[in-house]
């Protein structure tokens, strides 16, 4: 619980610069400042960053798009995640690149603003819940209002009450230590199949989307590591990680698995 408020309560300060191809005033707008949460989405800072430009951008509608070093951002990846695939060396306030013009369509799916993140995130509640359950029937069933809220809880970032929605879900969670044991004695009387080879039960399986950057080259500091120019180096992998009440397993040999599969 403690890391999930870490993460929720975790924030990335921006500075956010115009294109200098939609600068029409000199001089140019200074950059925004804007601190934005991990769990966050770009689209959704655009009510902060738009009055800021407004003033120098050319006449036109908005299309509005961010890039990093000239790499256009997936607006449906969070902030926090985009910022720890992209900056191997974190680079504070970061500093990005906001366009108004321009969307390049041929390489990022098109972004109507809150409502496309929002759908974007249900999407990946309803993946989260078919890794867990085998199929997503509780988050399809999930009332319009109940949508509506837990949307909310994460633009608000507030932790307790997406939990308490959340829970309806029923994506599972980690059972404490005494429950496990009650489970696995409980179980395994009446279906043998349930714990693993070792005796163990399985106490929780936690859906994991995981990018990998792939690097044809060798370095030795982080400072050295080649420019991403492209998402065609950038995959991904959506595996559950299942974990076990056993001793000297970490997180990091789930992820090494994942990586090897």
């Amino acid at each position: 619980m403690e890391a999930l408020k870490y993460v929720w309560e975790g924030a990335i300060p921006l500075q956010i610069h115009l294109h200098e191809s939609e600068v029409t005033t000199l001089p140019p707008p200074p950059p925004a400042l804007v601190l934005a949460p991990r769990i966050g989405y770009l689209p959704l800072l655009v009510p902060l960053v738009k009055p800021h430009f407004s003033a120098a951008l050319p006449p036109g509608a908005d299309s509005v798009w961010f890039e990093y070093k000239g790499l256009p951002l997936k607006w449906y990846i969070p902030t926090g995640v985009l910022f720890d695939l992209l900056c191997a060396e974190p680079e504070r306030p970061w500093n990005l690149t906001v366009h108004f013009r321009g969307y390049p369509g041929k390489l990022l799916i098109p972004c109507e603003g809150e409502d496309s993140v929002k759908w974007s995130f249900i999407n990946s509640l309803k993946e989260a819940a078919y890794v867990i359950n085998g199929n997503c029937k509780n988050v399809m069933n999930l009332s319009q209002s109940d949508q509506v809220d837990l949307w909310q809880y994460v633009m608000n970032g507030n932790l307790d009450a997406f939990l308490r929605v959340s829970s309806k879900l029923k994506l599972g969670k980690l059972e404490d230590e005494y429950t496990a044991k009650t489970l696995c004695s409980s179980r395994s009387q009446h279906d043998p199949g349930e714990a693993d080879m070792s005796g163990q039960m399985k106490t929780g399986r936690i859906p994991v989307r995981l990018y990998v950057w792939s690097v044809n080259e060798d370095f030795d500091d982080f400072n050295d590591a080649p420019q991403l120019d492209s998402w065609d180096k950038i995959s991904y992998i959506n595996q559950p990680v299942e974990i076990l009440r056993e001793e000297g397993r970490s997180y990091h040999s789930f992820i090494c698995n994942l990586i090897n599969m």
